[in-house]
């Protein structure tokens, strides 16, 4: 099968964020059975190396420059040119995030492979490649989106935990734009590719006619082996790029409303923020008692063996979570909200304990101290959680279950 897959975010290291993970493991998966041609757009940031290293992974790497992001003029210009920028978007039912990204050599470069029936099927990695795929394009090639999650749910759920950094400008892309773009550029598609059932669930709503499957993210067992030893101790960390609005929420919350009144109890507990580009947020809290924030570091997986608990405090984001699915397989206890917790089956009725919920301050703070007292309750959660992994959240089941619906046997 000869593939096309779009992805205006370069994928290549698969540690920037969610979106070059989830991108870099399906390719890599599906380049073993099949041709991939990759098409990306590269940043200031992505060095030679690493174009290299990502051209090892592909039949084919087709590289075009990044669009600039619009000027952001200053004073009633810069108003002006925001409220151009809305309309525009409006009008064309797309987000300006889409619009800016667009290259119309792209749109060529794709347009002409169909015509030449050079593929079999088109893959959109993440929606904001969407737009290079015609309506048309169904009638001789499988299309399909792999959305990542929803950005309708995802801003609505921004406003409804008053995390939007804009909730005037969101309410207004909610209300005219963006339930209105998801109906639209989803109808395109012959499949839909989802994290969790909470997107299908919220995708079915607006296009209840649409072959929509669930294929999870994953974990590289190599990557993230399990855990020779319980460290025990008092410490707490949290993992994530720390320039993401919903982690920076996230590592606030727990440092400022969690930690004092857990600290009440143990002084010596400690909270580690591990991550790349710490903002200046995020590096604030380093001033605080028992906060490190670490930056990047080379080994995730190293912090993750050394802590006794990893909490995962999300609020705002739907979707999968890589950091709770690489907590779990490395065998630290997890403490999550429901957010990060989303798509995995960790509680309930007739499910081996796996993680611990919490939502609110002193949910937290008992869950935590459950964890901190109790060695046999680390060890129960650390080992069933790292065989939920295993058989459900591995790179390969994902890769297997995409490929299925590459191949139009999941419809």
């Amino acid at each position: 099968m000869n593939i096309l897959m779009l992805s205006s975010t370069f994928p290549y290291p698969p540690s920037r964020g969610g979106t070059e993970i989830r991108t870099f493991n399906l390719l890599k998966y599906l380049q073993q059975r099949h041709e991939v041609t990759l098409i990306t757009q590269r940043h200031a940031g992505i060095s030679d190396a690493e174009v290299e290293e990502l051209q090892n992974w592909v039949s084919q790497l087709i590289i075009f420059p990044l669009p600039p992001e619009p000027d952001r003029k200053a004073g009633i210009a810069g108003m002006l040119s925001k409220v151009g920028r809305f309309a525009n978007s409006v009008i064309k039912a797309t987000p300006p995030n889409v619009l800016y990204r667009y290259s119309l050599a792209v749109q060529a470069w794709v347009d002409a492979c169909v015509k030449a029936g050079k593929c079999d099927v088109i893959t959109c990695e993440h929606s904001v490649n969407e737009i290079y795929v015609r309506p048309e394009f169904r009638t001789s090639v499988r299309t399909v989106v792999d959305v990542h999650s929803s950005i309708y749910g995802w801003i609505r759920n921004h406003l409804e935990m008053g995390a939007s950094q804009n909730a005037l400008r969101d309410r207004l892309y909610l209300s005219l734009l963006l339930a209105r773009y998801e109906k639209r550029y989803t109808a395109k598609f012959s499949n839909i590719v989802v994290t969790t059932e909470d997107d299908q669930q919220q995708f079915l709503q607006l296009c209840p006619d649409s072959q929509i499957q669930v294929v999870s993210n994953g974990v590289d067992l190599n990557l993230f082996p399990y855990r020779s030893v319980d460290p025990g101790g008092r410490g707490l960390i949290f993992v994530g790029a720390m320039d993401a609005i919903h982690n920076i929420e996230a590592a606030q919350f727990f440092a400022l409303e969690v930690l004092p009144v857990l600290q009440q109890r143990y002084p010596d507990a400690t909270f580690r923020i591990v991550g790349a580009q710490p903002t200046p947020k995020i590096l604030k809290l380093g001033e605080r008692p028992g906060v490190i924030v670490t930056g990047a570091v080379p080994s995730i997986v190293e912090y993750l063996h050394q802590a006794t608990v990893c909490v995962v405090p999300l609020r705002t984001g739907y979707g999968i979570k890589n950091k709770t699915l690489e907590a779990m397989a490395a065998g630290t206890p997890v403490v999550g909200s429901d957010r990060g917790l989303e798509g995995l089956a960790v509680d309930g009725a007739d499910v081996p304990l796996r993680a611990l919920r919490a939502n609110q301050v002193q949910e937290y703070v008992e869950a935590i101290t459950r964890l901190f007292e109790n060695a046999r309750l680390r060890e129960e959660l650390s080992q069933n959680a790292r065989s939920l992994i295993e058989q459900k959240y591995t790179w390969e089941r994902a890769g297997e279950l995409y490929e299925q619906v590459l191949l139009g046997r999941l419809d």
